[in-house]
């Protein structure tokens, strides 16, 4: 799990809940995290319904070892570190229901604020300037970090390839920092880089609109990546 102390992991597996785990973000995290070797717990507001779902995410993937199971999202939320995979409209509502539960921990906000305008997705602006601002405020106690946000959700559930692009991790906390980079960069094909604090998570967001842009006139899956950066994660 991770030690905040030292800024690593201690002796023993981590366990990661997704809270609002059902959907097609969520699923594919889950199976992604899972395949790396974490203790992954998908959440949902029905146990029943989590369960469900992993024993479909097992089905779809019996060739390979995975460590999931269902809960709900209180379940979820009593992880060693957590991620909010909710719709972007739900997230803040769903950290706050379990703001006790995150206190002290990291916890990943993936959601982008969009709208659907005549043909397009359009980024909106959250009132607190991000998604993961929101979260952070809906459970102060929590270490949040912004990440994920530009990564395919088809992507990250296709165990036969590697994810194939950069991932940006801003958070006001350097150990939420750390620990998101360090998870993420494990995914095959996945560089993550630190890209400031939770004021840059906005137009982070936002550029996810660009992207299903891009999808929609050339029909692929555009993901991001960096020149300059180097070919390590962090």
């Amino acid at each position: 799990m991770w030690d905040r102390e030292c800024a690593s992991y201690t002796v023993g597996p981590m366990r990661i809940g997704i809270i609002g785990g059902t959907g097609p973000a969520g699923c594919g995290l889950a199976v992604r995290l899972a395949s790396v070797g974490f203790d992954t717990v998908v959440g949902s507001r029905s146990a029943e319904r989590a369960d469900e779902i992993c024993r479909g995410l097992l089905a779809e993937w019996p060739d390979h070892e995975l460590a999931l199971s269902g809960a709900a999202n209180a379940g979820a939320a009593d992880c060693d570190v957590v991620v909010v995979a909710t719709p972007w409209e739900a997230a803040a509502a769903a950290a706050a229901a379990v703001a006790a539960e995150l206190a002290g921990k990291v916890v990943i906000s993936m959601a982008n604020a969009l709208a659907k305008v005549g043909r397009e997705l359009q980024p909106l602006a959250p009132s607190r300037g991000s998604i993961a601002a929101a979260v952070q405020a809906a459970a102060p106690r929590a270490l949040v970090s912004g990440a994920l946000h530009h990564v395919p959700a088809h992507d990250l559930g296709d165990l036969k390839r590697p994810v194939d692009c950069d991932v940006l991790v801003c958070s006001d906390h350097p150990e939420a920092i750390a620990a998101t980079i360090d998870i993420v960069g494990r995914f095959p094909g996945v560089r993550a880089f630190e890209a400031g604090t939770l004021s840059h998570a906005g137009p982070i967001e936002a550029f996810t609109a660009v992207l299903l842009q891009l999808n929609a006139a050339y029909r692929t899956r555009a993901a991001v990546r960096f020149t300059g950066l180097g070919p390590e994660s962090g």
